[in-house]
């Protein structure tokens, strides 16, 4: 089925729509480079909008009724958006459930250490990224150092023009003669991807790490920390500086954790348009999805459950069994990105089922790899529910699998929202690059993804 680039069906109208929300879009994943930093933002947002903490709520002992709006903050990690909507829970709910973290570099909780002049952080890297690519980055720290005390210390160091970055070193291409017979995964090891991060020392003769102690002195000059507090610290290592335009038509855009952020935002978005809906809608955002969804903020936590469980109380609906009666009866979309059709290596596509830039939304009835493996695979009537949204809005859709059978693949969290027997369909924007230290998606899919979105919470 051959689908027409989206581009050539907008008006100029619609084309300063897409430049106005992209542009929206390029400032949050600017300054959004953590699941933290997403959370705290969305709820920021959110708050704006009239939305109510869950907590206030229940402790209140409030009645929720049609139009109220909720978040459900999970240890400032993940969220969950919610609108009660005109029908009874039972009749289900609409779903979009996406993530918030991205392939990064995270420091040890004992990271520190001098070695001939220099001052490094060790590393432990964080999802699925090619190695080699993050070296000669410029990096940027962000993160929180939690004291004994209770004190929670906000860190971000390289996003302002005048902020030192950080840096993984290379080998000179001269030396490199051994390392470039190496296959790409072994290029750079996983426990040299250490952080440059000084090479100054203090004036203390007595002072053996003299290096190290001029770094400690500073943080805790600034910071107020030691190095005792870095065992209780989530700090991570993230390209700096912000997402860019790109294209000399700027029909881009490049920038840092597109996956999924850029879903993330467009479901958020929908869910902010959409103030009266005819079903309870709900907006997952998760963390831990790129190492599993595991943990109490991943996708596999009772969060959402827990969730949907006191919304229901709070509407007088409640019951256990009226509870796995809306789950079962809900609608999600598993919103993620999907790899696009890449020119410069066309030997890991097949063309007819790639996702391409610039032709809207992607579906995929599947995921999973060899045989689908690990995926979920939507029933053919969830797909043909969804293809009538798209088609009654004239919203721009595509249909693609990741690549070509037995060359990889990749999941999402569609089977564990598939788990309580509600229908799940993946899809999301086609990128370039994902996984990358910097990734490409186009602007017009972004625009078409979010006005897929709003169309399914509308239905």
């Amino acid at each position: 089925m051959e689908r027409k680039n989206a581009w050539l069906k907008t008006d100029d109208i619609m084309k300063d729509e897409v430049m106005k929300f992209s542009e929206e879009y390029r400032k949050f994943i600017s300054t959004c480079k953590t699941e933290r930093e997403c959370t705290d933002k969305m709820i920021e947002l959110a708050k704006m909008r009239g939305f109510k903490d869950i907590r206030t709520v229940i402790e209140a002992g409030e009645r929720l009724h049609s139009g109220d709006r909720i978040y459900a903050n999970n240890m400032g990690k993940s969220l969950a958006l919610f609108t009660i909507g005109e029908k009874p829970f039972s009749e289900g709910i609409r779903i979009l459930g996406s993530h918030i973290d991205s392939p990064r570099i995270d420091i040890k909780q004992n990271p520190l250490y001098e070695s001939e002049g220099m001052v490094l952080l060790d590393t432990h890297y964080y999802g699925g990224i090619k190695k080699y690519q993050w070296v000669s980055q410029p990096l940027a720290l962000h993160g929180v150092v939690a004291l004994t005390d209770g004190t929670k210390i906000d860190i971000v160091i390289g996003e302002e023009l005048d902020d030192p970055v950080f840096c993984v070193s290379d080998l000179l291409i001269h030396l490199a003669q051994d390392q470039l017979e190496k296959k790409g995964a072994k290029v750079v090891e996983g426990e040299d991807l250490d952080i440059l991060v000084g090479n100054m020392p203090v004036d203390d003769e007595n002072e053996k790490e003299k290096f190290k102690k001029n770094i400690l002195n500073i943080l805790n000059e600034k910071y107020g920390i030691s190095e005792e507090d870095f065992v209780s610290a989530e700090l991570e290592a993230v390209p700096a500086g912000p997402a860019k335009n790109m294209g000399i038509d700027n029909s881009m855009i490049l920038g840092y954790g597109q996956d999924d952020r850029v879903c993330a935002y467009t479901s958020m978005a929908a869910m902010f348009d959409v103030e009266k809906p005819l079903y309870t809608t709900a907006c997952l955002f998760t963390d831990k999805e790129e190492i599993g969804s595991f943990g109490a903020t991943g996708a596999r936590s009772v969060f959402f459950e827990n969730m949907v469980a006191e919304l229901m109380n709070c509407c007088g609906e409640y019951s256990e069994l009226n509870l796995r009666r809306t789950l079962s009866a809900s609608f999600a979309l598993s919103a993620d990105v999907n790899s696009a059709f890449d020119s410069n290596y066309s030997q890991c596509f097949e063309k007819k089922n790639s996702s391409y830039l610039g032709k809207g939304i992607v579906i995929k009835k599947f995921t999973g790899s060899r045989g689908k493996s690990g995926g979920s695979d939507a029933n053919a009537e969830t797909v043909a529910k969804f293809r009538e949204i798209m088609d009654k809005e004239n919203i721009a859709c595509q249909v693609a699998e990741i690549g070509k059978v037995d060359v990889g693949g990749g999941g999402t969290i569609a089977h564990l929202l598939a788990y309580y027997d509600m229908e799940v369909l993946d899809c999301g924007v086609p990128i370039l690059s994902m996984h990358a230290p910097y990734e490409i998606t186009g602007k017009i899919d972004i625009f078409e993804t979010y006005r897929a979105f709003k169309a399914f919470l509308m239905q």
